[in-house]
């Protein structure tokens, strides 16, 4: 089941919502190739943290 912004891994309550975001859209990018889910959701939370700074998130 693919993770929206209403439910999505605990490892990412406490990223800023707009992280969180892009977070789960990459986590499911990630998980729709196959990717196992633990690793797709650290992969997307580094990703999406990486994105935040790039766009004066973070």
């Amino acid at each position: 089941m693919p993770w929206t912004a209403a439910h999505f891994p605990a490892a990412m309550q406490n990223l800023m919502p707009a992280v969180r975001l892009k977070a789960i859209a990459i986590a499911n990018a990630l998980l729709e190739k196959g990717m196992d889910e633990g690793r797709a959701i650290r992969i997307a939370i580094a990703q999406a943290k990486k994105w935040a700074i790039r766009s004066g998130y973070g």
